[in-house]
């Protein structure tokens, strides 16, 4: 919960030093106090920096965790009380922005990963030239006929007229011999493929 807001105390700083000492004690009663005195600027320090109400609630608490935990480290000839205190606040929230972009670029770069198809290019390869090998195996065993006709229609580009025209035969005999020559390459890949490796 967000700290109430109170006017600014017109007490001399020596009582938030005052507070903080007597916290480094354990004294409980000093530290409510103390935390009542700054909440209100911590918490504002902290929104400032991050920009949400709720994460800047959670820093304020983590804030005046470390305080409580640490306030018997606090040098008074290194700076005043309330200096420490929004140290320890600006640090805190800082901290935060740093980790929530660090999770955010987490994120991107796990989601551009997954978006990327991952293969193994070299496995690739390998089965390219595998399938190569077996069809240019099947296309030995083709009649010279049914083979001409096949590679001028699928690795030539031809259409069915163009490969009649080529081969100087009849439309009707273009297309039987790719027909036919296609039925056997089927049948001669289909078993391959269902053969164990």
């Amino acid at each position: 919960m967000a700290p109430r807001p109170r006017a600014r105390s017109t007490e001399p700083s020596c009582s938030v030093t005052a507070l903080l000492r007597a916290s480094g004690r354990g004294d409980a009663d000093s530290f409510a106090a103390l935390y009542d005195e700054v909440a209100p600027r911590v918490h504002g320090v902290v929104l400032r920096i991050l920009r949400d109400a709720h994460q800047a609630e959670e820093v304020t608490q983590e804030v005046f965790l470390q305080v409580w935990r640490t306030a018997a480290q606090f040098d008074p000839a290194r700076g005043s009380a309330l200096t420490w205190v929004m140290t320890l606040a600006h640090r805190r929230a800082v901290d935060r922005v740093r980790s929530s972009e660090s999770g955010r670029r987490r994120d991107t770069e796990h989601v551009e990963l997954d978006v990327r198809a991952p293969y193994d290019e070299t496995a690739t390869a390998v089965h390219a030239t595998l399938e190569g090998e077996r069809v240019r195996a099947a296309l030995a065993t083709l009649t010279a006929v049914q083979r001409q006709a096949i590679e001028l229609a699928y690795f030539g580009g031809h259409t069915h007229v163009e490969v009649s025209r080529l081969l100087q035969i009849p439309l009707g005999t273009a297309k039987t011999r790719i027909r036919d020559g296609m039925l056997q390459l089927r049948d001669l890949l289909t078993v391959g493929a269902a053969e164990p490796a």
